[in-house]
């Protein structure tokens, strides 16, 4: 079933901007047991509303099933690279907020735990939240206290009511998830202390479009957030943007820090100068995104030359990255197992399980040494030089492609 409306204004003036086709949830990795069942797949593509701006997926799918149909294999800890942002993160927002011992933190989709275990060591009270069980048990492996539930307006009330209020809530590349960023906004208000902050990271529509990539487009992000966008979901909870930051994160991020009108003697003035930033690009016209289409079915295109002619000199091609972005990237441009020997990853979590759709088998990178002549496709492109530096070490020989 497609929206009909706009998540924020909820008004139906919605026009359909980028169309990638059918994929499955960008997050699911099929393990060995169940590659004899096919993976549920949807139509992936977004809408812009053209009242207020919002850019948002235009089908609507189940949130039970996006993080529980099979177990969830991301983890915020995957990496050298997330535990060192998640490491900085910890420590940047306590010192920016002046957080005192003893402060309650509240992190939704909180993972596995990790950066909820950083602010922990701090001596500060700790609760996470996530809906997928799998990652709660994680979290408790690390003696992270975790809910498993979905965080929302009934959420926050359970937790005010066990623990009273957060000065800090924090909510990392999940916020863009919730099917109601409305809500979501206000149950951050509702159980946030008085002079309470709630930070937020999550992909930046316009960093994405400034360098044309669409891979971070998939059915777990329902929201795609601009300043303008955000400013008017927090508005509507009675919060305003109290600084933002803009990070290296997935490739181009923003980091929010939002406050209650009445503790905010002044909204950022970066708010007004991104807002202008944005509107330049025309990133709210959908005439923009017709050329937007253009280029990446084109890319699409001489791409895929590339490939077929390295298969037909019976190469081969390993992928690195077994990402969502990496999904939203195989499946548009109908990689497959046919195509790709194997998509490495640091996650243990997710060796021996399959990509959704293309069925590619996923190891660890040392497979690369098996292989005298091999070409690498490095879907985590945020990362490729760290990537790349730590791939020639187990094989000289690879060739690298670039996406583009």
């Amino acid at each position: 079933m497609f929206r009909t409306v706009c998540l924020i204004c909820n008004s139906p003036n919605l026009t359909k901007i980028i169309d990638l086709g059918i994929h499955s949830f960008a997050d699911t990795f099929v393990p060995k047991e169940k590659l004899n069942q096919p993976e549920p797949a949807y139509p992936l593509s977004c809408d812009l509303c053209r009242d207020c701006g919002q850019i948002q997926t235009s089908y609507i799918t189940n949130p039970i099933d996006r993080y529980s149909l099979y177990d969830y294999s991301y983890t915020s800890s995957n990496s050298l690279f997330s535990r060192n942002h998640w490491e900085r993160y910890a420590e940047h927002v306590s010192k920016k907020l002046n957080l005192q011992s003893g402060s309650f933190v509240v992190e939704a989709g909180s993972n596995d735990g990790f950066l909820a275990e950083q602010f922990q060591k701090r001596e500060y009270k700790v609760l996470g939240i996530d809906p997928s069980q799998c990652m709660v048990d994680l979290a408790k492996k690390r003696n992270v206290e975790t809910m498993v539930d979905f965080f929302n307006l009934n959420t926050g009330k359970k937790i005010f009511n066990r623990f009273g209020k957060a000065q800090l809530i924090i909510a990392n590349n999940v916020f863009n998830h919730s099917d109601s960023p409305v809500d979501f906004a206000k149950a951050a208000a509702e159980l946030m202390a008085s002079n309470g902050t709630f930070v937020f990271e999550s992909p930046y529509w316009l960093s994405s479009f400034k360098v044309k990539k669409f891979d971070q487009i998939y059915h777990e992000h329902i929201n795609y957030f601009t300043i303008t966008s955000t400013s008017k979901i927090l508005e509507k909870a009675g919060l305003k943007i109290a600084d933002v930051e803009l990070i290296d994160y997935h490739g181009g991020s923003i980091r929010v820090f939002a406050k209650r009108k009445e503790d905010l003697k002044e909204e950022s003035p970066k708010v007004k100068l991104m807002m202008a930033e944005e509107s330049s690009f025309k990133i709210f016209d959908s005439k923009t995104y017709q050329n937007f289409m253009k280029y990446i079915l084109n890319q699409r295109n001489i791409f895929l030359k590339k490939i077929y002619n390295i298969k037909s000199q019976g190469k081969s091609i390993i992928a690195v990255g077994a990402a969502a972005k990496g999904n939203t990237f195989l499946n548009f441009y109908n990689l497959n197992n046919a195509l790709i020997d194997y998509v490495t990853d640091s996650s243990p979590y997710k060796h021996g399980k399959y990509t959704p759709l293309s069925r590619i088998p996923i190891c660890g990178d040392d497979v690369f040494a098996n292989y005298n002549e091999v070409y690498a496709l490095i879907l985590s492109w945020n990362i490729s030089d760290i990537l790349k530096k730590n791939l020639s070490k187990i094989n000289k020989k690879i060739k690298f492609l670039s996406l583009t």
